[in-house]
């Protein structure tokens, strides 16, 4: 499947594998969403298709019989690694993720790095993302950007760069991605959910404010309801608690917690979005607001604070940009 938007960055790309020196470490850098672990594997592929061809692999199809293709997707290709955070419990893949990639898979690289490349001349580190990196495993990496074992080439995924350490950033090229548009957002959402209806395509673009991935995510999650609600609530304040107790209710269960996360996501973008429509005091109190609803997002997973409680409080923010409401 081919990665939509961003052709500036792929141009660069391929226009530098193509060259006679290629830099052995790149930062793809751009909001969080916007297809840059994608393009990480799409290159790393034709990076050890050309190694293997012997002629650039860089543009055009590459097909799913070719023996990078087979082995890549089947996780055995030699000369290629990727680095992403584990599944606490290896028997529950998709639960409990841990919150960084450890230095105990950094060094898993150094029996490889003390060999030649298997199969060509080249072989691809994928990090995704690098900001996940705990701080041993980036000063154990950094020693391998600063040395760079013969032939390998890095490819390192990073939402929020201003985050790494500076010895990182400066070793590697970095390759800038932007949002989206509405369209091409649209696009990617109905190449992957093909039966989905137009009024929620237009609700998942609306709430991805440039990201796929986000709208991927908010997939049959009734965004456009939360979104409503939210907005109800901004506009009137909801002077009866009524909307702010039905969704503290409604998302606190343990099967709500997809929902639940996309409240904490949405209700902090409602703020900041009606804030660059205000001037003054008004824009003062939203921005207030904004930053008490951002910390509230980030703190309560972090410290499993109760649901419930979570989003009447985080409501509670929203209803104060009613006219006539303050922040205290």
């Amino acid at each position: 499947m081919r990665l939509i938007g961003n052709d500036a960055a792929r141009d660069a790309f391929a226009a530098a594998a193509d060259g006679t020196a290629l830099h052995h470490a790149w930062l793809l850098t751009g909001p969080e969403g916007v297809g840059k672990g994608m393009f990480a594997r799409e290159m790393a592929l034709r990076l050890l298709a050309t190694a293997l061809d012997g002629r650039s692999r860089m543009r055009g199809e590459i097909a799913e019989d070719h023996r990078v293709a087979q082995l890549m997707a089947a996780g055995a290709h030699p000369d290629y690694r990727e680095l992403v955070r584990l599944p606490k419990d290896p028997d529950k893949p998709d639960q409990d993720i841990a919150r960084s990639i450890k230095i105990d898979q950094v060094r898993t690289l150094q029996p490889m790095f003390a060999t030649k490349p298997a199969l060509s001349s080249r072989r691809v580190i994928v990090i995704e993302a690098i900001d996940d990196l705990e701080r041993p495993g980036a000063n154990a990496l950094l020693k391998n950007l600063e040395e760079p074992p013969v032939g390998t080439i890095f490819l390192l995924v990073s939402h929020s760069p201003g985050r790494l350490l500076p010895t990182i950033r400066s070793r590697c090229r970095q390759l800038r991605f932007d949002p989206l548009t509405d369209d091409q957002v649209a696009a990617v959402v109905r190449t992957h959910i093909p039966e989905i209806e137009a009024a929620e395509v237009a609700a998942l673009v609306a709430a991805a404010d440039g990201s796929p991935g986000r709208a991927l995510a908010y997939a049959g999650l009734s965004v456009a309801a939360l979104d409503r609600d939210l907005s109800e609530i901004a506009a009137t304040g909801d002077t009866d608690n009524r909307i702010r107790s039905r969704l503290a209710k409604s998302l606190a269960g343990k099967t709500a917690q997809p929902r639940y996360s996309v409240f904490l996501d949405r209700a902090p973008a409602l703020i900041a979005a009606t804030a660059r429509t205000r001037t003054g005091p008004g824009l003062r109190d939203a921005l207030d607001a904004y930053d008490k609803a951002r910390s509230l997002a980030a703190m309560a997973p972090a410290l499993s604070l109760v649901a419930e409680t979570t989003v009447f409080e985080m409501a509670g923010l929203v209803a104060r940009l009613a006219p006539g409401r303050g922040i205290a």
